[in-house]
């Protein structure tokens, strides 16, 4: 594939989804309701961190499908599938694998499950990416829990070179504005699937809940967390590249405003989403306060590159090196954090009668740590991988 240009703004939006992340797994270590009444509001904001599934699914439509809207508008052939396979496969598979792995022996060892076939079952179909299919295997692992969104992103990765190949075949005679509204087809057809999964695949009410343990959570989850209604999240991110390839590559003051109404926006979802249940469903079941929050933060990715200084401003070192071991921090997060409470007990507890002290120090103590094993998976772990990949003739 073609080397693109780098995009400002995107890498301070994949750490602010790492990191919102973290804070979010982090929360979840707290009863909130102990926590004194001036105070609990801002945890209960906090724990919609989990919007930066959200994040990532838009940015990455947002930077894998600028390739193929510059191979449509030029009539030339869509990228070649080889290389794209192999290097979103180097991105991935090197970390993710080893985390599962990881997550699987702390499983049976220090988080104390037994072995089971189940268990065993869940692992093999988290490990070939076929997990997202059934609530049984949502969660791969017992043991890292935020790993159930990489086989979800693994399909989202083999439906944009086919939807694209669909687009470039019946486009060729149209102007490159009604190849965006073409996109837009895509999203309503993933959408009128998502209907479709929700109402036909319904599973019983028998131990449906996170009272359950996660193979409950997974089942309450499902089926409105599917690939396809995930699909048109990050479907939205291929429209936005679709209308960032065709702005001119001028950069004025005029984006540095839309992108900070934008961001707002997208802090007023997240904000406005604190008084339903943390899933915060959207359209049809679509999670994250589908699509208002997508949006947003789609269209804060295409005025932050055309932005005079705020993109690159946002972009500043720290950012930069936190998005670089983003998909680090984000598969090591729970195991991380898990293991601190099982060896000590009282972690993100009080200490003395101080339970926000003794959370605040607790976090973060795990927050260092997963930056550290976050660094040290993409140094030994992730970066060989890539570099290999990047070595092969394109």
């Amino acid at each position: 594939m073609e080397r693109e240009r780098r995009l400002a703004g995107a890498d301070a939006m994949r750490a602010a989804a790492c990191l919102l992340v973290l804070i979010h797994h982090l929360v979840l270590r707290i009863d909130i309701k102990q926590v004194d009444p001036g105070e609990q509001s801002a945890f209960v904001i906090a724990r919609f961190g989990n919007f930066g599934v959200a994040i990532f699914f838009v940015l990455s439509g947002y930077l894998l499908a600028r390739p193929f809207w510059r191979a449509l508008d030029e009539r030339r052939p869509l990228p070649d599938v080889k290389t794209y396979a192999t290097r979103r496969a180097a991105r991935i598979l090197p970390g993710y694998w080893v985390a599962l792995t990881a997550g699987f022996v702390l499983s049976l060892t220090l988080f104390g499950h037994p072995p089971t076939a189940e268990l065993a079952m869940r692992y093999l179909a988290g490990f070939l990416l076929m997990s997202q299919w059934h609530w049984r295997t949502f969660f791969p692992v017992e043991g890292n829990g935020p790993l159930w969104s990489i086989p979800f992103e693994a399909t989202c990765y083999i439906l944009l070179p086919l939807c694209m190949l669909a687009l470039h075949h019946f486009s060729r005679p149209l102007p490159r504005f009604a190849t965006r509204l073409l996109w837009l087809g895509t999203i309503a057809t993933a959408l009128v699937l998502q209907w479709l999964v929700v109402n036909a695949f319904q599973p019983d009410d028998v131990q449906r809940g996170w009272q359950f343990g996660m193979a409950g959570g997974a089942k309450e989850w499902m089926p409105r967390y599917n690939p396809i209604g995930f699909f048109a999240i990050f479907a939205l991110g291929i429209f936005a590249s679709g209308v960032e390839t065709i702005l001119p590559e001028r950069k004025v003051v005029f984006f540095d405003i839309l992108a900070c109404l934008a961001i707002a926006g997208s802090a007023a979802a997240l904000v406005s989403a604190a008084d339903g249940p943390w899933e915060a469903y959207g359209w049809l079941g679509v999670p994250h306060s589908f699509p208002l929050f997508p949006i947003a933060i789609a269209a804060a990715l295409v005025s932050l590159a055309h932005a005079l200084w705020l993109g690159n401003f946002l972009d500043n070192r720290a950012l930069r090196f936190t998005a670089k071991i983003s998909f680090g921090i984000y598969i090591w997060q729970d195991p991380v954090i898990s293991a601190l409470k099982v060896l000590f007990p009282s972690a993100f507890g009080p200490i003395g009668d101080n339970l926000l002290y003794g959370w605040l120090l607790w976090s973060l103590l795990a927050a260092a740590l997963v930056l550290v094993v976050g660094s040290l998976s993409y140094i030994f772990i992730e970066r060989p991988v890539l570099l290999r990949a990047d070595a092969v003739p394109r």
